[in-house]
């Protein structure tokens, strides 16, 4: 099995590429847990619930007017959009995760002895697609 390594990594929101701008992304996968003990057992029992997860992606900061993340992000806290996610890069085969996301949260740090960084925060709604990229 090959390694591979994050800088091929190409992500989008709504549609816009953000990937010259982001050092860092995940995706997680959450399932609910519902606990079906009855009486007399000596341990609890669970069942799956819903599925459903969060994003999250941050950054560089970059003032491009346009396309930074500032002028995309921003724009779409609160707002429902698709969001992709190609973990080894572009190509037919290669993986991709598809989601429509809620973007909650879009934050910028400013340390005084090192550079301006960002961050959003999503809540996937739905499932995610995971069906390779087509050629």
């Amino acid at each position: 099995m090959a390694k591979v390594h994050g800088r091929h990594t190409f992500i989008s929101l709504g549609g816009d590429d953000l990937s010259t701008f982001t050092n860092t992304s995940e995706i997680t996968r959450t399932a609910d847990s519902h606990d079906v003990t009855g009486y007399g057992a000596d341990a609890h029992e669970f069942v799956g619930g819903l599925k459903g997860g969060t994003a999250t992606m941050g950054g560089i900061y970059d003032n491009t007017a346009s396309t930074g993340p500032r002028a995309v992000i921003e724009p779409l806290i609160g707002q429902t959009v698709e969001l992709i996610r190609q973990t080894e890069g572009t190509g037919a085969g290669k993986p991709q995760d598809k989601a429509t996301v809620l973007v909650t949260q879009y934050v910028e740090t400013n340390p005084v002895a090192d550079m301006v960084t960002w961050s959003c925060e999503m809540q996937i709604s739905g499932t995610v697609d995971t069906t390779p990229q087509a050629a």
